[in-house]
């Protein structure tokens, strides 16, 4: 029963799709309610809350895993989302100012972000077929299908070394990660694909893998939009989508910033160990992304559910939660301030150096 009763502080997320109906159907101030409530209401609450740094006890770790509703919770994004998506195009039908637009198009780059990919992540580690489906689906409404291949196959492989396009190195701004890491895990979504149908022998690799796949049903959903809601509402659509993914490639640069696994002798890397990706344990900042901030875990054990994902002592903390980091992260020279303290106070910076 008191597993029960505390899936239910992962709803507490979904008040984002609320302000975001709120954004859609009204205007002025409205339209920019999502937008203040994650960067800047967030951010300011979490420097007075204290992080919370408490697992769960192996009892209770274990009802938690078996709790559906933890499952059910995830699986409600997805009819949400395409919803919402619909509600957005609608949204744009009649007249508005410039600034109601931009509200809009950045809200529902929060729901992309936030929810579409975040989402989709949890739900792309599942063996479930139904699952994984899901979490395809979730990626189409930012476009961004390639995710679900790379970051399986290639980030969670290569996390921490030169080979991963999604680790940020040392004094990399975040706007030369994103240039880094839009192309990257683009290209390695496309050699992971093709060796992948080469495997299965595949008659024509290059042609018939799961990519191809991808960027024909995201051609036909964009055709769909711009058939049925015309040249400006599509570019609108097309400008949140990349938001939702620019949200995502920023809590990667977050996530890794600075840190690399050690190569051995013959070349190959060391085990991905807790200390190889930055956590945060603000609780709203957890609740917000699901747990994703308590990265170390899940690069530890891909399979672990969110919902019982693990504080690590060996992990090195974020100042503040992700919302906070990812405002700091859009300032580079603040940035580099920040964490330069925070990477000589688990002993990180003397190895740059």
């Amino acid at each position: 029963m008191v597993s029960f009763i505390k899936s239910f502080r992962y709803l507490s997320p979904f008040i984002i799709y609320f302000f975001t109906y709120l954004a859609f159907t009204r205007t002025g101030i409205y339209c920019f309610i999502p937008l203040l409530f994650v960067f800047f209401l967030v951010p300011i609450i979490e420097l007075f809350i204290e992080p919370n740094s408490k697992n769960l006890m192996e009892t209770e770790e274990v009802v938690a895993k078996e709790n559906k509703l933890y499952d059910f919770i995830l699986w409600l994004t997805v009819p949400l989302q395409y919803v919402f998506l619909y509600i957005f195009l609608q949204s744009f039908t009649g007249p508005l100012q410039l600034l109601d637009i931009i509200g809009r198009i950045i809200a529902m780059g929060l729901l992309c972000g936030g929810f579409g990919i975040n989402v989709a992540h949890e739900l792309g580690h599942r063996v479930n077929k139904t699952e994984k489906f899901f979490a395809k689906s979730l990626l189409l409404t930012s476009l961004y299908m390639h995710f679900f291949i790379e970051h399986n196959k290639g980030h969670h492989k290569h996390v921490a070394t030169p080979n991963d396009p999604s680790t940020a190195k040392y004094k990399q701004s975040l706007y030369s990660f994103w240039l880094q890491t839009f192309q990257g895990t683009y290209v390695k979504a496309w050699q992971i694909a093709i060796e992948d149908a080469q495997k299965s022998k595949s008659k024509f690799p290059i042609l018939l893998n799961e990519m191809a796949l991808f960027q024909i049903i995201q051609i036909g959903f964009c055709f769909l939009i711009y058939f049925n809601f015309g040249l400006i509402i599509f570019s609108h659509f097309l400008v949140s989508a990349f938001i939702g993914a620019a949200l995502l490639e920023t809590v990667n640069y977050i996530e890794h910033y600075g840190l690399q696994r050690q190569q051995k002798q013959d070349h190959s890397y060391e085990r991905v160990m807790p200390s190889h990706s930055w956590n945060s344990n603000h609780v709203i900042g957890r609740l917000i992304f699901f747990e994703l901030s308590r990265h170390s875990d899940h690069h530890y054990m891909a399979s672990r559910k969110y919902q019982i994902l693990r504080h690590m002592e060996d992990a090195p903390q974020m100042p503040t939660g992700y919302p906070g980091m990812i405002l700091l992260a859009l300032v580079p020279p603040i940035w580099f301030q920040v964490m330069d303290k925070q990477m000589k106070k688990y002993s990180i910076l003397t190895s740059k150096l």
